[in-house]
């Protein structure tokens, strides 16, 4: 699990010990993944690692690693990411390559490191996180939404090619969730859009996208793969009109 530290990520890996599952945390914050890894409560079935998943020899070192603690890797989520929200004319060269690098390459170099392990074992899940804004275009995302449409891509990419191997690859892709990442750049105006564009109205919550995700990597979800599965509410099912539409029921 990448981006372990916090938020998804975290929630995620709690969900996959209440599953019974053995978790290696990767994320490039340390001090964060530890205290978080602490807290959890599971030293028994924990392994926190600290590494940026755009650096192919981190990465190596971090899957081999989790090899040799567990014997084993049954599933990967490639939950690390980051954002840049700007106008997309002031988005400086070196802000678009870093977001591609994380929340792009990092899922690759990921993946080509887990995939020949699962291939040796008989198989896998993998579970790219990609977002809404890679399904939708929105303002102020112009690396963020273009990366996370890159992963979905490279998610049907890599479950055509890595199937036989008994390996099934999958994307979730959150709306609007109640994570710190959220709370910091979404202003009152932000949500207030959002809900009013969301059939659910309200917010995701992380322990729904734990969910999810646990479950495109369980045995419940062997014949299901090279899918986006968006969690969010109806977001990206609605188009115009909700907002009208409530304000007019309130009308009545």
């Amino acid at each position: 699990m990448t981006g372990a530290a916090r938020g998804i990520g975290l929630a995620t890996a709690a969900r996959f010990l209440d599953d019974g599952w053995h978790v290696a945390m990767l994320d490039v914050l340390g001090d964060t993944l530890r205290s978080a890894a602490n807290a959890l409560n599971r030293a028994d079935a924990t392994l926190a690692l600290q590494a940026d998943v755009s650096d192919a020899s981190a990465v190596q070192a971090a899957v081999e690693h989790t090899q040799r603690q567990f014997g084993r890797i049954d599933a990967l989520v490639n939950n690390a990411g980051i954002a840049v929200f700007k106008p997309m004319l002031d988005v400086t060269l070196e802000e678009w390559q870093r977001v591609l690098a994380v929340n792009l390459t990092g899922p690759f170099l990921m993946t080509q490191a887990v995939a020949p392990i699962m291939r040796d074992r008989g198989g896998g899940a993998i579970v790219n996180i990609t977002s809404i804004s890679g399904l939708r275009a929105s303002t102020l995302r112009v690396a963020y939404g273009t990366s996370k449409a890159g992963l979905a891509h490279l998610t049907k990419q890599q479950a055509a090619e890595l199937g036989e191997y008994g390996i099934r690859v999958n994307a979730v892709a959150p709306g609007p969730v109640d994570t710190a990442m959220a709370k910091a750049v979404h202003t009152p105006a932000i949500r207030a859009d959002y809900h009013d564009h969301i059939p659910l109205n309200r917010y995701g919550l992380e322990q729904e996208l734990a969910n999810a995700i646990c479950f495109l990597c369980s045995e419940q979800a062997t014949y299901i793969t090279g899918q986006v599965l968006a969690v969010d509410g109806g977001f990206d099912a609605a188009g115009v009109g909700l907002p009208t539409l409530r304000s007019e029921r309130r009308n009545q």
